[in-house]
């Protein structure tokens, strides 16, 4: 494990890790997600899934008297195919020290702490190290190479638009959160949990169903031993990896979100689908559906659920790919789905060394939403 301070500027600090300290765990488990009236929530399981990325986590953390103010993290892969293959790095688990969000004074304090001059010149310099990922100690990752770095923005997150903007970064596509629910999930004969032995066949599958596809890789998609695919015949016709996620919800926007907030949960069926204060659900990630057979995806989701005692599941997709097209117009996803009202996500993207003509085809081409990272 490493940490190094790669910017020491009048008292301030930002230091570079490939490990989340006692300090940063701290912040990211009290960090609420969202923004003032949109979706506001926090995650359950963080230390878990940190882990799960393994050696590709790098944390960024705001060091003030050597204590953490603020941090936010970059994971590394390799993702896309053909024109759209590049080293990436997904930016997330932004978060501040609370005190400095929650506590009336906090801009008062801020403007003491760091007058205007100086916070304009230590901002250009930590911004500037979005431009630089082989800051972060990625091997094989030179100042040279081609490079994208991307983020997933709640529309409504001005904040956070704000700031990824002044970071360089560009908006190129939308997507939305689609849930699945079932108050009794019940289980096809169909579907089964995929072997080992049939692992590579299945990875296959994916890479041709998402080809044409921004950001995806499979490194996450068998995560936990625990896709399940449908067969018929013996060939296998849907797919999906289902994540056991859990959120502490604070707020929803809109009418049917103060109806999902303050009725279902005390309403005797739909409080299997949902409770703010421990919202458990599956993400479904690395969807495969044989084209055609899309009506199969139900009896799929729904087996998931049934096998691992959850009524509800969410994923993110592409607003404008054929997936969400097919799963909205043709599958019965479930009385959740028909309340939901969420805002659209955007992607934003900084490229580096890229040219306008392969930027280009970042603003064509479907993005895939991983569903392992918003778990």
């Amino acid at each position: 494990m490493f940490e190094r301070t790669i910017i020491d500027y009048k008292g301030l600090e930002v230091r570079v890790s490939d490990h989340a300290n006692e300090g940063i765990l701290d912040i990211l488990n009290h960090a609420v997600q969202g923004s003032e009236g949109g979706l506001r929530f926090s995650l359950q399981n963080i230390a878990a899934r940190i882990a799960a990325y393994g050696e590709t986590i790098r944390f960024v953390s705001l060091y003030r008297k050597n204590q953490v103010t603020g941090t936010v993290g970059s994971c590394f892969r390799i993702s896309g195919q053909g024109k759209l293959r590049y080293h990436t790095s997904y930016i997330r688990y932004l978060a501040f020290q609370s005190v400095y969000q929650s506590d009336p004074g906090w801009r008062r304090r801020r403007k003491e702490l760091i007058r205007p001059e100086k916070d304009d010149r230590f901002k250009e310099k930590t911004l500037d190290i979005f431009s630089k990922p082989h800051l972060l100690g990625i091997s094989d990752v030179s100042a040279e190479d081609k490079h994208i770095m991307y983020a997933f923005v709640e529309s409504m997150n001005e904040r956070s638009k704000n700031l990824v903007t002044q970071a360089g970064f560009e908006y190129i596509r939308s997507f939305l959160t689609v849930a699945f629910s079932r108050f009794s999930p019940g289980k096809d004969p169909r579907v089964s949990k995929l072997s080992d032995s049939e692992k590579e066949k299945m990875e296959s599958l994916l890479l041709g169903y998402y080809k044409e596809y921004s950001f995806f890789n499979t490194e996450h998609s068998f995560f936990g031993d625990n896709y399940y695919v449908l067969k018929e015949n013996d060939e296998i016709v849907a797919g999906v990896c289902a994540i056991p996620s859990a959120y502490k919800v604070y707020d929803m926007p809109g009418i049917w979100g103060w109806v999902i907030m303050k009725v279902l949960p005390g309403m005797p069926y739909f409080r299997r689908l949902f409770r703010p204060g421990e919202f458990r659900f599956l993400v479904f990630d690395s969807i495969y559906c044989k084209p055609g057979k899309e009506n199969l995806l139900a009896a799929l989701f729904e087996t998931t659920c049934a096998e691992n005692g959850i009524n509800t599941g969410l994923t993110w997709l592409d607003d404008r790919s054929k997936l969400y097209d097919k799963i909205r117009t043709g599958v019965k996803m479930g009385s959740l789905n028909r309340m939901l009202n969420a805002k659209p996500g955007l992607v934003y993207t900084r490229f580096i060394n890229m040219t306008d003509e392969e930027k280009e085809c970042f603003y064509d081409a479907p993005a895939y939403i991983s569903g392992f990272d918003f778990s």
